[in-house]
């Protein structure tokens, strides 16, 4: 009688392994995108494409106005520098005086018009699941972005002008500069290039003391710059997907010193850079060892006193979380909560969501498991593309083919200073806020139980910026309808980072501002908008003037640290962490 064996090659714990390092090469490969993601969204786009013939025809007929109508403006441009043109949004990059010569006007309009059709190709198909969509619109832009005629020298009137006028020398300096960065690509050495800034000399030097510090964060008391101050303090948890120093950047744009100035008292948590050994730090140690370590700290130094809580981008994230698990638990601690640029309903979260499903994150937690964490490059490269024509090209053709030396200043200089996020924290947050929206539908946990904003019910300022890509101010908004509370919406020119460090003496700057009291009635952002007044200058003299008339009384400036209570200072600002 013939017995039959089972052959077995792999255990389960062993596929697993071999799917997971699998993952992790094509993941390094495709730079952490999914490709599952774009052939599936390709298909969908092109299968409906493919049964939608009224689509069809109305895409040719599209094309051929089109067509005729640049050929007829390349015809009249050359004889006539006013010609009617057939569109009327250009590149910014392609707007310069250089550009309205001839041809290269003409080189303007047809990447414009090519721009539009793109649009009406991939935008609206019926059928077409929305991420899909997205995804689809997405990578034709990049391509579309590459081609611009703005990235070639023949066809860049700017670059042609200055190849002339230097007799090549630009060209010849440009393909220098290439070639050094991509050594230091190659061997990894100088990650961090001379900027001229340096932290504790020239930026982050406001006069303060590390008074706390554990495994994940340090917490720095700012030495009082008047003789009284507000008696309740303020606490700020900046992202820690960027080092804390962008609010306390040179003295004359530093958000810290300005407070400090105001009568303020002010702390603010500088979050370690993680290592491959923290990769299991998780989103709720950074409420529990991070946030609420640094709430118990603030509360030992300025005894019986209320907290003004600040959050900017995740950070403000992680604040309204934890705020909420704070009413949820009676503790009253928060005087009032400010969100800088910080999204509570991630439902129309902008941009960025292009990059997050959840193939994507299957993908990009393989390229974490390696490392154990998230590099700065990789989180860059995603903000970069998001506006891949200013971020990436434009610096691109300023470099290798107009030969020019970087500029700095301090707040690109912070920019380049990149930090890291752990495998865990950053799948959970990505997962449980992106992608399922837990917070705003009241499925977030904390301490094995839900939270809800609906609990908050201390005052609210809730700053969004014009033009932000990361956190979309449409999507800002959408904290009004979470909570009941006094909010007080404000809406600033700039983007997710310029908009926030917008100091009194920033030129140019404007923002809006209204107040929703509880039992007020509802109103849309596109109304909001339209129907507020544009006040100028910077929203910060606004936002110091808020947190005055929710301060009880004037007092002596608290003493740095408590060393009673265990919280004696350890070293002067800015600290270590932030230099990891």
């Amino acid at each position: 009688m013939f017995q039959t064996k089972t052959i077995e090659f792999l255990d389960e714990a062993q596929s697993e392994g071999l799917d997971r390092e699998f993952r992790a090469i094509l993941a390094r490969v495709s730079k952490g995108m999914s490709p599952v993601d774009l052939a599936l969204a390709t298909i969908d786009w092109a299968t409906h494409l493919a049964i939608s013939p009224g689509k069809q025809v109305q895409l040719l007929q599209s094309f051929f106005n089109k067509l005729a109508d640049l050929g007829v403006y390349g015809v009249e441009s050359l004889v006539n520098k006013d010609a009617v043109t057939p569109v009327t949004a250009i590149e910014r990059r392609m707007s310069g005086e250089a550009w309205q010569k001839w041809p290269f006007k003409l080189f303007a309009q047809a990447h414009q018009t090519g721009r539009d059709l793109l649009e009406q190709a991939t935008i609206g198909i019926e059928g077409v699941k929305t991420e899909h969509e997205i995804i689809v619109h997405a990578a034709a832009e990049q391509i579309l972005e590459k081609l611009s005629p703005a990235n070639f020298p023949l066809t860049n009137p700017e670059v042609l002008e200055a190849t002339v006028k230097e007799r090549g020398k630009n060209l010849a300096r440009g393909l220098r500069f290439a070639v050094e960065d991509q050594f230091r690509r190659v061997t990894n050495k100088e990650a961090t290039p001379d900027t001229g800034f340096k932290v504790g000399e020239n930026v982050a030097v406001t006069p303060g003391k590390v008074v706390f510090q554990n495994d994940l964060v340090e917490l720095i008391q700012y030495q009082p710059a008047t003789e009284k101050v507000g008696a309740e303090p303020v606490l700020i948890s900046p992202a820690w997907i960027m080092k804390y120093y962008i609010l306390d950047l040179s003295p004359h744009n530093s958000l810290v010193k300005y407070l400090t100035e105001q009568g303020k008292t002010v702390f603010i948590i500088s979050w370690k850079n993680p290592e491959k050994e923290d990769q299991t730090v998780s989103f709720e140690d950074y409420i529990k060892i991070g946030l609420m370590e640094a709430i118990n700290a603030v509360s030992a130094i300025c005894p019986k006193r209320k907290i003004h809580a600040v959050g900017y981008c995740i950070g403000g994230t992680l604040l309204s979380i934890t705020a909420a698990a704070m009413a949820r638990d009676n503790d009253d601690r928060l005087a009032s909560i400010s969100l800088f640029a910080a999204q509570t309903d991630f439902s129309e979260a902008g941009e960025v969501s292009r990059y997050i499903s959840h193939s994507q994150l299957s993908f990009l937690e393989k390229v974490m498991w390696k490392r154990g964490y998230l590099t700065s490059e990789q989180m860059g490269g995603t903000f970069s593309s998001l506006r891949a024509s200013d971020l990436v090209y434009a610096s691109m053709v300023d470099r290798y083919l107009l030969g020019k030396e970087m500029s700095w200043n301090d707040l690109m200089s912070w920019n380049a200073d990149g930090t890291r996020m752990p495998h865990l924290m950053h799948s959970q947050y990505l997962q449980q806020l992106y992608l399922e929206n837990r917070l705003a539908t009241n499925r977030f946990h904390v301490d094995g139980r839900l939270v809800s904003m609906a609990d908050v019910r201390v005052p609210l300022y809730l700053l969004g910026t014009e033009t932000d890509h990361v956190a979309p101010w449409h999507s800002v908004y959408k904290l009004h309808y979470l909570t009941p509370s006094e909010l007080t919406f404000v809406l600033t020119s700039g983007g997710h980072n310029a908009g926030v460090v917008s100091g009194p003496q920033h030129p140019r700057r404007r923002y809006r501002a209204h107040t929703r009291m509880p039992g007020d009635k509802f109103m849309d952002p596109d109304t909001w908008f339209s129907s507020m007044e544009v006040q100028a200058g910077s929203w910060w003299p606004h936002w110091s003037q808020w947190l005055d008339q929710r301060m009880s009384e004037q007092v002596d400036p608290p003493a740095m640290g408590a060393p009673k209570q265990g919280y004696k200072p350890l070293r002067d600002a800015p600290g270590e962490y932030v230099l990891g």
